[in-house]
């Protein structure tokens, strides 16, 4: 068998590269020796060493190293993420083996798009740890697109139709979204007849998204809740997913405008994850919840 530059070279002699690794690894994660040597109770000058040696036995620069600060070279960078994989399988593999079962548990840390902050989705997050007790949820809500694998998270949550190497997106549900105005804006402009009567109307929109609605935009934002905030002032028609207005709607404090146009983007939410051979019991066991949660929803 071939021996690749980060195949055989990454995993042989593991006995003898696994702690250098492991140093390598906090020395990116913390920027500097000094914080690394502190973090693992070893000297500065011994984590100088494993790193020199993982160099070396790499065959290839892996930081950039001046006074002020350390950087991945691009190879390092490939490196590490490689790294950060290997060191969680083989932790989760020791977990296993010392617990005796591959039973979900742990911490989960995933991100998901700001449109999954609603009453239904916490529902959703509620249910999963009545099941999985034994998992803690660290959730980090934003609408950018992060490394999955330098950031340490374990799935995201995304409405988008591309997909990075090395990902696996599996399909959830469809989320429909709809345009929207408080009764207040309505009052004082008028509510839109048509999709045309739009153009004679004033917008406040997502700047994540490619729209071509023919509204006067005086408003876009990344954030999606301010999307919905502004709408209830009366500002202008917004346009927001039912996740987000349903109840709103329901009240009587939004009101729904020009109901199920064909011009309405319904983007399909994804399950995000780092294509492994191998999932970890609760990655797969939270996947295998919000297939079950959203294929229900489908139904009602």
């Amino acid at each position: 068998m071939k021996a690749t530059r980060f195949g055989l070279l990454f995993l042989y002699p593991i006995m003898d590269s696994l702690q250098s690794i492991r140093v390598f690894c906090q020395v990116v994660r913390l920027g500097s020796f000094t914080a690394a040597a502190e973090f693992l109770d070893i000297s500065t000058a011994m984590a100088s060493k494993h790193v020199n040696s993982l160099e070396q036995r790499v065959q290839a620069k892996l930081l950039n190293r001046t006074s002020r600060r350390l950087s991945l070279t691009e190879l390092g960078e490939h490196y590490y993420q490689q790294c950060l994989i290997a060191l969680q399988t083989l932790d989760n593999a020791q977990l296993e083996v010392q617990q005796g079962t591959i039973s979900p548990k742990g911490t989960l840390k995933i991100t998901i798009p700001l449109i999954c902050c609603t009453p239904y989705f916490a529902n959703i997050l509620k249910e999963f740890r009545d099941r999985y007790s034994d998992i803690q949820l660290s959730i980090y809500l934003e609408n950018k697109h992060t490394n999955l694998v330098a950031d340490g998270f374990d799935l995201a949550l995304r409405s988008t139709k591309t997909i990075e190497p090395g990902l696996i997106a599996k399909p959830l549900t469809k989320v429909k979204f709809k345009l929207v105005a408080s009764p207040s804006y309505i009052m004082r402009y008028g509510q839109p007849q048509d999709y045309q009567d739009l153009k004679n109307h004033f917008g406040i929109v997502p700047n994540y998204a490619q729209l071509h609605l023919p509204m006067q935009p005086i408003v876009d934002t990344n954030n999606t809740l301010m999307i919905r905030e502004l709408a209830l002032t009366g500002m202008g028609i917004a346009y927001l997913p039912d996740w987000l207005t349903d109840e709103y709607i329901q009240s009587g404090k939004l009101v729904s405008i020009i109901p199920n146009s064909e011009d309405f983007l319904d983007p399909t939410i994804y399950a995000v994850y780092v294509d492994r051979k191998f999932l970890s019991a609760k990655i797969r066991a939270f996947i295998d919840f919000l297939v079950e949660k959203t294929a229900s929803h489908k139904h009602k």
